[in-house]
């Protein structure tokens, strides 16, 4: 098999050209290619392309077109990834306080097996999430500030300190581990129900861990759609073979989860910049429409209602 062979600017140039593409400022073109890489930005030619499965342009597709949605993406990604490490600091604070409030504040007190679920099929995944806790006390006790600081002058680190240097995927996965009734009690806080509180988290880790490494954001699609919601059936999304067409495994359902876990003037300051960066969109584009961006993300044409809709927990 013959591998890809490495293509200098000016023939990155003639292939975008020979696709069809129009490039007005070739030496405009070349610099961003250079700066974004030609694979990277290459990503988002699919909206453009006269069929998915071949490599030719839409007739009147510039490059300033395609790099404007690069950006748009890009834009969008620093937006939501500002607003979920706001919920990331939240729920560790919210599980650290409740889980501290029970069982104490020494790792040797609430890291005690019997402090988590006893469902025999969880015991697995509990040991190995016990040791990677544990493994992180090791590591970070004498690395980090704050964990130094607890075990320099107190000898233990508390758990409100130990989610300082946890991932959003290992508080995620502990939840999962809890006994129900500390789950209904982080769930509550939110006024959302454990089962769908269980479904968010993991999908608000990826996309966290997604927008920190700059992958491609808008039409990225969740594994595991999350349950319908008020907010569904408020927005009249459209349905097919009786399932919403959006909101349930692509952008639009993370949008909804962060409605139920941001405070309500911080999802009204997130849709408003999410809007201004959208009418910027949809400004540079001429070929496309921005309607085939929003099917793409799963973005109702009523989407900014949702900042206007009183949280689920109020309307209900």
């Amino acid at each position: 098999m013959i591998g890809k062979q490495f293509k200098n600017l000016d023939e990155q140039i003639e292939i975008l050209k020979h696709r069809g593409m129009i490039i007005n400022d070739e030496e405009y073109a070349k610099i961003v290619l250079l700066r974004e890489n030609y694979f990277f930005l290459n990503g988002y030619r699919h909206l453009f392309m006269k069929r998915r499965e071949d490599n030719d342009y839409l007739d009147g597709t510039t490059f300033e077109e395609l790099y404007s949605l690069f950006l748009f993406d890009r834009s969008i990604r620093n937006v939501l990834f500002k607003y979920l490490l706001v919920i990331e600091n939240n729920l560790k604070s919210i599980t650290s306080y409740q889980l501290s409030k029970k069982y104490g504040y020494r790792e040797r007190d609430y890291l005690k097996p019997k402090n988590f679920t006893q469902h025999p099929d969880k015991q697995r995944q509990l040991n190995d999430l016990l040791k990677k806790m544990k493994r992180q006390i090791r590591v970070n006790g004498s690395q980090h500030t704050a964990t130094l600081h607890y075990v320099s002058n107190y000898g233990y680190i508390p758990l409100w300190i130990l989610v300082k240097v946890l991932s959003f995927g290992i508080v995620s996965e502990m939840y999962s581990v809890l006994k129900a009734e500390d789950q209904r009690d982080i769930a509550r806080t939110y006024g959302i129900e454990p089962d769908d509180f269980q479904t968010y988290l993991p999908i608000l880790a990826n996309y966290r861990n997604l927008c920190a490494h700059e992958d491609i954001l808008f039409e990225n699609k969740t594994q595991k759609a999350i349950d319908d919601t008020i907010y569904h059936k408020i927005l009249d999304i459209p349905k097919q073979e009786g399932e919403y067409i959006y909101g349930k495994h692509d952008l639009f359902a993370l949008v909804i989860i962060m409605k139920q876990m941001l405070q309500t003037e911080e999802f009204k300051n997130m849709t408003m910049e999410l809007e201004n960066i959208i009418q910027t969109l949809n400004y540079n584009l001429h070929t496309i429409k921005i309607e085939k961006v929003f099917n793409r993300m799963g973005f109702p044409s009523n989407w900014k209602e949702l900042a206007r809709i009183e949280r689920s927990s109020d309307l209900e």
